[in-house]
């Protein structure tokens, strides 16, 4: 008896492919394991001078999948834009295909902002100017994260104490938190490099007030930047806190993008991929020499070289 055609061919396939199975059955290959890959974000700042329509469509161009705002950028009192121009800008990037992380440098503007300040008056109206921030964040995007960094408006001030400064800072974040829990964002706190501030330098310290406040819309975050004051080298202390490590920033220690710089991201890149971390690693730069488009290409395909090196 001459073999049917449906025979014909799955003994084709079954010599070519490796598998066998009945007439019965459809024949299966298991998909290959998708490579791991970071997610990458970046900074409108880095597209100074450009609308945020031009910011969302250069965020794409360059390879990112999200962008993440500092709310100073957009208008010198973030918490007076309209409902109409939140629905607007978050519109603008569901159009171009481009997730929101949420804010950063957070209480830049207006310029009277200080969180920890001995002047109760002054800090109580910070307080609450910070949760009409919370509420821009929900707005801008879901799930948005506050990256609270703010050197100068949590720095000591006036004669308070480094350790005075601290609990205020934990105490305040105490009172939001419960309203951030409500609008589905999370306050990450943000070691900064001691020359730059002096209260909070340190994942241990960050993490410290963290456990403190106790609430999940409080955790924390490492910026390849800020991390000079860490005692331990830099992929151990993200092994160590990783568990409280809910964002990424990468810059050299000089503020320049990626790759220009001596700072060596490959053991921190390789902490994070051993963890499986799913969270954004976003581009913050300070220098902005290059333009715009050069920095965010060459630090794209920078971070993507590293990734091939990883193991």
């Amino acid at each position: 008896m001459k073999p049917t055609r449906r025979e014909i061919l799955y003994g084709a396939a079954a010599m070519t492919t490796g598998w066998a199975c009945s007439q019965d059955e459809a024949p299966t290959s298991p998909l290959p394991a998708e490579p791991y890959r970071f997610r990458l974000a970046i900074c409108n700042e880095t597209f100074d001078g450009w609308s945020f329509a031009e910011a969302c469509k250069g965020t794409v161009r360059t390879g990112y999948g999200a962008i993440e705002i500092g709310p100073h950028v957009i208008s010198d009192d973030p918490c007076s834009l309209s409902p109409e121009r939140r629905r607007e800008m978050r519109g603008i990037m569901a159009s171009e295909g481009v997730a929101c992380v949420g804010i950063h440098n957070i209480l830049k503007a207006p310029a009277w902002l200080h969180v920890t300040t001995p002047d109760q008056g002054r800090r109580t109206k910070s307080w609450d100017y910070f949760r009409g921030l919370i509420d821009l964040c929900a707005d801008l995007g879901g799930d948005g994260l506050m990256i609270f960094g703010s050197s100068k408006q949590r720095n000591t001030v006036d004669g308070a104490t480094r350790e005075e400064a601290t609990d205020r800072l934990a105490a305040g974040l105490a009172e939001v938190a419960p309203h951030a829990e409500a609008r589905s964002v999370r306050i990450l706190m943000e070691p900064l490099a001691p020359h730059l501030c002096d209260v909070v330098n340190t994942l241990d310290e960050a993490v410290a007030i963290v456990e403190q406040v106790g609430s999940p819309a409080v955790q924390s975050m490492f910026d390849t930047h800020n991390a000079v004051a860490e005692a331990l080298p830099h992929d151990e202390a993200v092994k160590k806190h990783y568990n409280y490590i809910k964002h990424v920033h990468i810059n050299e220690m000089d503020g320049r993008h990626p790759g220009t710089g001596s700072y060596d991201f490959k053991p921190v890149l390789q902490a994070l991929k051993d963890k499986r971390y799913q969270g954004w690693v976003s581009l913050e730069v300070f220098n902005f020499d290059h333009g715009p488009e050069n920095i965010a290409l060459d630090s794209e395909k920078f971070i993507r070289n590293l990734e091939e090196e990883l193991t």
